[in-house]
């Protein structure tokens, strides 16, 4: 297969979607790389040309990737989530209400331009987690306790905090100081927790835990709510049970058993059967059986990394894959990743 991962600079020393990109190399499949934000892209040419099976996004929170994976879903390329999908939950106050007005545990949103507006909600549901609503990685988020406080150094409006763009706030969900965050790929659920960052001082070990059926349930509804793939819900044990306090395409997938070779082999099959909304049933013909025929061995070799540590070729690598037509675009070299093989980096 032929894919296109568009990495943003702040991941190009990340362990996600890097070893990712070198496992589906190593399975003998084609994978292109673009930097949107230190790359000339012919986008015209390049997107018109549909030589790419799927296009695969790992972008920042308004970053220029978004924009090209449009682009290219568009002229009805597949992408990797579905492009619809990927707004939906990059956008948290368009994520809050659509995800609150399908019954998903998320608290009561509001939103301003500047963080003094907050000042008019009742002090009673202060204090209050206050965010851009483009954010990622936990970037600018601040618990603000009292209104008064909403203007002081540090706070929304401080030196580091956002400078334009909206600003989401949500009454504070009191907690042990320990983020769960769970991951789905491709429809397999994996809970992890963390601590807040909210609360840095706490300390916890990263580390999977159980997943409970009410947390199973919320996460699988917001992949279906959303029409998300590959995503990363962070959920907080409150005193009224699970709360959904953010949501992510494409996260970091850490602490997920084998995580690169679950990822690479959910890729592949979502870059062949089409993402949520697109269905198996655009897949026809002699070719699909044979691509699904080719799914079921690329998901046995994954599973023999548990095994044994390594991830097998798929069959058609180790036949020695047809030479694929030129691409529209240069194909640089992706650094490895300093840190063990095992560990899989990216932000919360």
């Amino acid at each position: 297969m032929r894919l296109c991962f568009l990495v943003e600079e702040q991941y190009r020393h990340d362990g996600m979607p890097l070893e990712v990109i070198h496992q589906l190399r190593a399975w003998g499949h084609q994978v292109d790389v673009v930097w949107p934000g230190r790359s000339l892209i012919r986008i015209s040419e390049a997107i018109q040309a549909g030589s790419h099976d799927a296009w695969v996004l790992k972008t920042v929170s308004g970053g220029p990737g978004l924009t090209l994976l449009e682009a290219a879903a568009s002229v009805g390329l597949t992408t990797v989530n579905d492009v619809r999908a990927i707004r939906g939950v990059r956008d948290k106050a368009l994520a809050a209400v659509i995800a609150r007005g399908k019954g998903l545990p998320v608290p009561v949103t509001y939103a301003a331009a500047r963080p003094e507006e907050f000042a008019e909600i009742a002090e009673a549901e202060f204090p209050l987690v206050v965010k851009p609503a483009d954010g990622s990685s936990g970037r600018a988020v601040r618990l603000v306790a009292t209104p008064d406080r909403l203007l002081e150094p540090g706070g929304p409006a401080g030196p580091d905090g956002p400078v334009g763009g909206l600003l989401i706030a949500q009454p504070y969900v009191p907690n042990s100081g320990t983020d769960l965050k769970v991951y789905s790929v491709a429809g397999e659920l994996y809970a992890t927790e963390r601590c807040s960052p909210l609360h840095p001082a706490h300390a916890v070990r990263e580390r999977q835990v159980p997943l409970t059926p009410e947390v199973a349930r919320i996460t699988a509804g917001i992949g279906d709510v959303f029409g998300l793939d590959l995503y990363g819900v962070d959920i907080l044990l409150g005193p009224d049970g699970p709360v959904v306090v953010d949501i992510n395409d494409f996260p970091s997938f850490r602490q997920v058993p084998d995580a690169v070779a679950r990822v690479s082999a959910a890729v592949l099959d979502l870059a062949r059967n089409g993402a949520r909304g697109r269905g198996r049933e655009a897949c026809g013909g002699e070719a699909s059986v044979r691509e699904d025929a080719q799914d079921m061995q690329d998901v046995q070799d994954t599973q023999a990394v548990g095994r044994t540590g390594a991830a097998a070729p798929p069959a058609t690598a180790q036949a020695g894959a047809t030479a694929a037509p030129p691409s529209p675009f240069a194909a640089p070299s992706v650094p490895r990743p300093t840190r063990p093989a095992a560990s899989i980096g990216g932000g919360r």
